[in-house]
């Protein structure tokens, strides 16, 4: 069947906020969770913007039935992907085997902080794809030696590693990055309902003679009793969100993201993301991932002002409406 899963979005919640609703979400029945990684809030509005990986270890611990994810980490500037497969098998133990990497490129609004540059989409291509081997050969647990184009590994181990590897997931945006990762990865996750990406994804995949994978997409939503109030909280906080990811990426700044999205109205915003009560709005918005393909789909609650309340008097109805309508056979 397909599972539904509850964004821990880092860029709008403080650490132990996060902790608390992780438990919430998992009370009132979603399968999964996924947390961002960034250094930066997209918006300063947003105004949060802690260490995931701390966060995620205290998920792991205060949590004991729901999937984990990283949505996304990326490998390749802000951390090494030797740091990252350390990172992640220790989660995956914390976890007891609840935790599924997630990478991806990254965005320059959260890399730039090193001081190492942004490079150019191909490059940062390059660089996932071999970050990616490193991470999945580090996991076997033997003694890993490695000198690529992009990065160096010298003699690197990892003493705790899970009895399964942490499996992977790589955010994938179209015909190029699908190419370099369907048979690196073991999962694809998306932002977008695209139907011939998953396609693409699932032909290179049976091509390369590898098993289905799940696909993970990503459903922001606003509600709210007051549909006045939800407009006015997504497009004070999630405006950005239609510009589009070759802008999204690379955008350096929340003074940058909030020039670009300057003239973005109220109405813009409402037309693209469920604003307000009607649970059937955010029902239909979701059935264009699960006809797309997606089996799993985080949805993604604007603003932490309503996490608690839309967890105590929305999650439960939605839940059941979204299963009810769902196919039941996602690929597990």
């Amino acid at each position: 069947m397909t599972r539904f899963g509850y964004t821990l979005m880092t860029e709008q919640s403080a650490p132990t906020s996060l902790v608390d609703y992780a438990v919430r979400a998992e009370d009132v029945g979603f399968d999964f969770e996924v947390m961002s990684d960034h250094y930066f809030p997209w918006l300063d509005s947003q105004g949060h913007s802690p260490y995931a990986w701390s966060v995620l270890g205290a998920v792991a611990q205060a949590t004991r039935r729901t999937g984990l994810m990283s949505f996304v980490t990326c490998p390749t500037l802000r951390y090494h992907p030797a740091v990252v497969a350390q990172k992640a098998a220790t989660m995956g133990l914390l976890s007891e085997g609840r935790f599924t990497l997630g990478l991806g490129a990254g965005e320059n609004l959260n890399e730039h902080v090193v001081g190492a540059g942004w490079p150019a989409v191909d490059e940062r291509h390059e660089m996932l794809a071999e970050a990616v081997q490193i991470i999945a050969a580090l996991f076997e647990g033997d003694l890993l030696s490695f000198r690529g184009d992009h990065f160096q590994v010298d003699s690197a181990r990892l003493w705790d590693v899970p009895d399964d590897p942490v499996e992977i997931g790589v955010a994938v945006s179209g015909r190029q990055s699908v190419g370099i990762f369907a048979a690196l990865a073991d999962h694809l996750v998306a932002t977008e309902p695209e139907p011939g990406l998953l396609q693409q994804w699932d032909a290179a995949r049976e091509e390369a003679e590898l098993p289905p994978s799940r696909k993970f997409g990503q459903l922001p939503i606003s509600w709210d009793p007051d549909r006045d109030a939800a407009v006015g909280r997504a497009h004070d906080q999630f405006r950005w969100f239609g510009l589009g990811w070759p802008v999204n990426a690379n955008l350096p700044t929340t003074e940058a993201f909030d020039s670009a999205s300057a003239f973005v109205r109220p109405a813009d915003v409402a037309e693209s993301i469920p604003c307000g009560p009607d649970l059937e709005a955010i029902v239909e918005a979701a059935s264009a991932f699960w006809e797309a393909g997606f089996t799993d789909l985080a949805l993604h609650q604007i603003g932490d002002a309503k996490q608690v309340e839309f967890l105590e008097t929305a999650a439960v109805p939605l839940l059941e409406m979204l299963r009810a309508a769902a196919p039941g056979d996602a690929t597990t």
